[in-house]
C-alpha cells in the first residue's frame, strides 16, 4: 500500500515537474523574443539573430520568431538568409501583412522586381484593406516608372485605409509634380493631422502652403469652376465633382488673398470657405476633414489650428511670437487635438482619378 502511494506521489511529482519545464521553456522563449526585439530596436542585429535562434530551438515552429529572425537578417543586410527564412512563411495561413512587407523589402533589396510585384498582388488579395501594402506597392511601381499604377495604388490605399498616413504623403508628392494644388491641399492637411511630428510633416506643411499659392496663381481655373457651378445651378443641377466644388468655393474667396498668403489670411480664407462649403456642398460631399475644421471653428480653436498647421513653415519667429502671446489658447487647442484627433471615415473617398505623371 505504501509502495503504491509512493509510486502515485512519484508520478504526480514527475507530471508537475514536466509541466513546470514546459511552462518555463515557453516563458524563456518569450523572454528571448522580447530580448531580441530590444536588440533590433538598438540596432544590434547580430545579438538579435543569436537570441532568436535560441528561441527557435525551444519553439521551432513559431511564426513570429521566424518573421523577426528574417527581419533581423534583412536589417543586417544578409538578404540571402533573410529570404531563406521569410519565403517559406508566405504560403502559411498565419502569414500577416508584416510578413509580406518584409518579404517585399527583401525582394527589392535583391532587385527581384517581378517577384516583388507578384508578392504585393498576392498580399493585397489577402489583405485588401492594408494601407501599408498599397503604399509599398505604389512605391515599387513608381520606382519601376509604372506611374499610373503607382498613383492608383496610393489612391486605393487612401480609399481602403483612410487613416494610414503613408499613402497621403506619396500622393501629395505626386500631385505636386503634376501641379494639381487641389489634392495637395486636401491630402496634405490630412497627412499633417495623421503624422504630426516627423521630418515628413515639415516637408508637407511647406508643400501645403505652396499649394494654396499655386491655386490662386491660376485664377482662370477658379473662375471656370465658379462659372460651371453657376451654370449648373441655373439648370437646377448640381455637380458630382468634389474637386470642382472645392475650387468653386475657394475661387469665391480670392479677394481675401489679393495681398498675399500667410497664416492670417489663410484663417480668413478657410473660414469663409467653410461657410460657403456647408451652405452649398456639405450635404452632397460629407467629409470628416471639413467637419473637423468646422468643429474647431465653432469651439474658437480654428485660429490656433491654422497657426499650428501653417505657422512653423510660413514664418517661424512670427509663429513663436503668436504662440507666446496666445499660450492658453494654443495649449487648449493642443490638448483638444490630443484627445480628439482627426479620424477619416471609410465611406468618404473623393478623387477624380484623373492623373498623368508624364509631362
Amino acid at each position: 500500500m505504501n509502495m503504491r502511494v509512493s509510486l502515485l506521489k512519484a508520478g504526480l511529482f514527475t507530471a508537475i515537474l514536466f509541466s513546470f519545464v514546459i511552462t518555463t521553456s515557453a516563458q524563456d522563449a518569450k523572454e528571448l523574443y522580447t530580448t531580441a526585439t530590444g536588440f533590433i530596436r538598438d540596432g544590434d542585429y547580430s545579438n538579435a539573430i543569436l537570441v532568436l535562434n535560441q528561441a527557435l530551438q525551444q519553439e521551432p515552429d513559431n511564426i513570429d520568431f521566424k518573421k523577426q529572425l528574417g527581419f533581423a537578417y534583412y536589417l543586417q543586410g544578409d538578404m540571402n538568409k533573410a529570404k531563406n527564412v521569410i519565403e517559406p512563411l508566405l504560403s502559411k495561413k498565419e502569414a500577416d501583412e508584416q510578413t509580406f512587407q518584409i518579404a517585399g523589402n527583401i525582394y527589392q533589396s535583391r532587385q527581384e522586381w517581378k517577384s516583388a510585384q507578384k508578392l504585393y498582388e498576392k498580399a493585397l488579395r489577402k489583405f485588401p484593406q492594408s494601407g501599408e501594402l498599397y503604399n509599398d506597392n505604389g512605391q515599387l511601381l513608381m520606382f519601376l516608372k509604372v506611374f499610373e499604377g503607382g498613383m492608383g495604388s496610393y489612391l486605393k490605399g487612401i480609399e481602403k485605409a483612410p487613416n494610414y498616413s503613408g499613402n497621403y504623403y506619396n500622393a501629395v508628392k505626386a500631385y505636386v509634380y503634376m501641379n494639381n494644388p487641389v489634392w495637395v491641399i486636401i491630402y496634405g492637411e490630412i497627412f499633417v493631422n495623421l503624422e504630426s511630428y516627423t521630418a515628413r510633416t515639415a516637408e508637407v506643411r511647406t508643400l501645403l502652403l505652396d499649394a494654396y499659392k499655386s491655386l490662386y496663381n491660376n485664377p482662370a481655373q477658379l473662375n471656370k469652376a465658379i462659372e460651371a457651378e453657376t451654370e449648373q445651378k441655373g439648370k437646377k443641377k448640381v455637380t458630382a465633382d468634389f474637386a470642382a466644388a472645392f475650387k468653386a468655393a475657394m475661387g469665391k474667396q480670392v479677394s481675401v488673398v489679393m495681398a498675399g498668403i500667410d497664416p492670417e489670411t489663410l484663417i480668413m480664407l478657410r473660414t469663409r470657405f467653410l461657410l460657403d462649403w456647408f451652405n452649398f456642398s456639405g450635404v452632397r460631399f460629407p467629409y470628416a476633414l471639413f467637419d473637423y475644421q468646422r468643429t474647431l471653428l465653432k469651439q474658437g480653436m480654428f485660429e490656433a489650428y491654422n497657426q499650428w498647421m501653417f505657422g512653423p513653415v510660413a514664418n517661424q519667429p512670427a509663429y513663436r511670437a503668436w504662440t507666446t502671446m496666445h499660450k492658453t489658447e494654443y495649449d487648449t487647442f493642443l490638448q483638444y487635438q490630443r484627445n480628439h484627433p482627426l479620424k477619416l471615415r471609410e465611406d468618404e473617398y473623393y478623387n477624380d482619378n484623373k492623373f498623368s505623371l508624364v509631362r
